[in-house]
């Protein structure tokens, strides 16, 4: 895939960046609030692991304490039902983009080596999918998520 610069700090002007790319997630609508953040947290990380040119520089302040570096362009989240969310993933596997997936299962887990072994346990369209991430092309990714709306 290739990646572009479209940092705001590589370019002297204060020109709104745009990105051909697009990081997105898609929750089960019927998520409650905790889980959808849980879902979401979770399922970002696995990208910036991953994707290197997802991520920016490192931050700090004035008094130049450093940050962690973070996404370098935003996270878009959606919702849908679950045929949305069944369908969506389908549509990422065929596009082969690269995905995250979180299952119902893994509510019930407490540690990695667990949620790995509940999704493992799974046929790939048995899943009982609560979330997905996917990053790839902006058109790719707008396809993957059709029939998913934005969430509130």
């Amino acid at each position: 895939m290739t990646t572009i610069d479209d940092t705001p700090d590589s370019t002297p002007d204060s020109t709104p960046v745009r990105f051909d790319t697009k990081i997105a997630v898609l929750l089960r609508e019927d998520l409650e609030t905790w889980q959808r953040l849980n879902v979401t947290a979770f399922l970002v990380s696995g990208l910036g692991t991953q994707l290197p040119e997802v991520i920016g520089e490192p931050y700090a302040d004035a008094d130049d304490t450093p940050y962690l570096p973070m996404f370098r362009q935003p996270v878009l989240v959606f919702e849908g039902t679950k045929e949305t969310l069944t369908a969506a993933h389908g549509r990422a596997l065929s596009r082969a983009l690269p995905r995250a997936v979180f299952t119902t299962d893994l509510f019930a887990t407490g540690n990695d080596r667990d949620n790995r072994a509940a999704v493992r346990a799974v046929g790939t369209g048995q899943l009982d999918l609560a979330g997905i991430a996917v990053y790839g092309p902006r058109n790719a990714v707008d396809k993957v998520l059709k029939g998913a709306r934005m969430h509130p």
